[in-house]
């Protein structure tokens, strides 16, 4: 019986959802914008945080000291960095694998440099990675006051630190607007949503006087109008999914190269198809709590039961 009674209602919302015509295609509309903005936000905040970790991965202190500074004197620093718990290795370079690396792209440009200096212009160097990127400005700063500061050439660390501070406040800024934009049209779907139920219950106000007659719960009167909610939420993620898809696409085109230079390969296409796992659940239970929502205020500010 009680199967019965849900098919009934679950009839009745799927009724009412097609009844309504350009009122479902408004509702599902700004429901389906509310979830793009916050889908494609969602997205584009762990395309950054993926950024950032492969900068991490990637970036270090590279530490280069004068020709004077000799092997022995470069190796007991090394050893004494390595006694530092913030510093997970340390890699020496000398000057020799240093211009072997140097020219180890065949650039006749760099070999005719070489040959035209007639000797090695590249310094032995330390190339320091920290535990966590967190530490890298506190070793950067106690290896610039230590007491070999005077054997260092050059500490190469300013730069990458600024690539990753711009790739953090671009990404948080992004994600920030998108997620403003997501919460003001969640408001306004969820206002839409609500007068397009309420539009509903009001042309159906006098069965609802014969069902409380015939002895008619009040979950038995409201349920469609929750099922209604439901089918106009998802619809949304259906369609918000589909444009989702296509954004994704057209960001990876556009900014393919320099996406995947970060991630090490990746396209942002890529990181969308991985991270549907994740997306798809939540649209769906979002776009189901949005239209559930809705109806819940509208049946009960408006139905008197």
């Amino acid at each position: 019986m009680k199967m019965i009674k849900l098919w009934r209602t679950f009839k009745e919302g799927a009724a009412n959802y097609r009844r309504n015509g350009w009122l479902t295609f408004a509702t599902v509309s700004v429901l389906t914008m509310s979830l793009f903005m916050m889908s494609l936000a969602a997205l584009i905040g762990f395309a950054g945080h993926l950024g950032l970790r492969s900068l991490e991965e990637k970036i270090s202190i590279s530490v280069s000291f004068k020709p004077e500074a000799g092997e022995a004197r470069i190796l007991g620093i090394k050893s004494q960095l390595e006694n530092y718990k913030e510093i997970a290795s340390v890699r020496y370079i000398s000057r020799d694998q240093a211009l072997d690396d140097f020219l180890r792209d065949g650039n006749p440009v760099f070999t005719d440099a070489v040959k035209e200096i007639g000797e090695n212009p590249l310094f032995a160097s330390l190339v320091i990675k920290a535990t966590d990127p967190q530490y890298y400005d506190m070793i950067a700063a106690q290896i610039q006051q230590s007491d070999y500061r005077n054997d260092i050439s050059e500490v190469n660390y300013e730069r990458n630190k600024k690539r990753i501070e711009g790739l953090t406040s671009l990404t948080e800024r992004t994600r920030n607007i998108g997620f403003i934009f997501g919460a003001v049209f969640t408001l306004v779907a969820i206002m839409i949503t609500f007068n397009t139920i309420r539009l509903t219950i009001y042309s159906h106000r006098q069965e609802f006087e014969v069902m409380r007659l015939v002895g008619a719960s009040n979950l038995y009167i409201k349920a469609p109008f929750f099922f209604e909610g439901v089918f106009y939420g998802l619809s949304a993620a259906f369609v918000s999914l589909i444009l989702l898809t296509v954004a994704a696409y057209a960001l990876s085109n556009n900014i393919g190269g320099p996406f995947a230079e970060i991630t090490g390969g990746r396209t942002f296409f890529n990181v969308y198809v991985s991270f549907l796992w994740a997306l798809v659940p939540s649209m769906l239970i979002v776009s189901v709590l949005l239209g559930i929502v809705s109806s819940s205020i509208a049946i009960r500010r408006y139905l008197r039961v």
